[in-house]
C-alpha cells in the first residue's frame, strides 16, 4: 500500500516539473522582438487570432502542443491579435484571423490559413528547422 501511495506521489510530482520546464506561451507580438528574432535567423511562428474565432481557439493548443516537442522548442512564438493589433497585422501580410506564419533564416517559408489538423500545423513548422 506504501509503495503504491508513493508511485503516484512520484507520478503527480512528475506531472507537476514537467509542466514547469515546458516551452512558454506564445508571445504577444512586438514589431521590435519579432524583428530582431526574424534577423537573428532562428525559426519563428506568427499566429494571427482572433478571441472569438473557433478556429483560432483550435490552433492554440496545436500550437501549444508542438512547442512543447524538443524538436520545435527554438522556435520562437508570437502571437498576433487580429482585431485589436492591426498594424501587426499588416506587418506580417495577414488578411484573415486564424493565420499562421513560419519564418527561418530571415525570410518566410510557409503560411497557412484555418488550418485545425494538428499533423497539417507540424508540417508547416517541418518547413522551418
Amino acid at each position: 500500500m506504501i509503495a503504491r501511495r508513493t508511485c503516484l506521489a512520484l507520478i503527480a510530482f512528475a506531472s507537476v516539473c514537467s509542466g514547469a520546464i515546458a516551452a512558454p506561451a506564445a508571445k504577444p507580438f512586438d514589431k521590435k522582438a519579432f524583428d530582431a528574432s526574424i534577423a537573428a535567423g532562428g525559426p519563428v511562428v506568427v499566429h494571427v487570432s482572433a478571441p472569438w474565432c473557433v478556429i483560432c481557439r483550435a490552433q492554440h493548443p496545436i500550437l501549444d502542443r508542438l512547442r512543447d516537442q524538443p524538436r520545435f522548442q527554438q522556435f520562437e512564438l508570437y502571437e498576433v491579435d487580429f482585431d485589436n493589433d492591426k498594424p501587426s497585422v499588416r506587418a506580417v501580410g495577414a488578411r484573415l484571423q486564424s493565420t499562421v506564419i513560419v519564418y527561418n533564416r530571415g525570410k518566410e517559408i510557409a503560411r497557412t490559413v484555418g488550418d485545425r489538423e494538428e499533423g497539417w500545423i507540424e508540417d508547416l513548422f517541418e518547413k522551418a528547422l
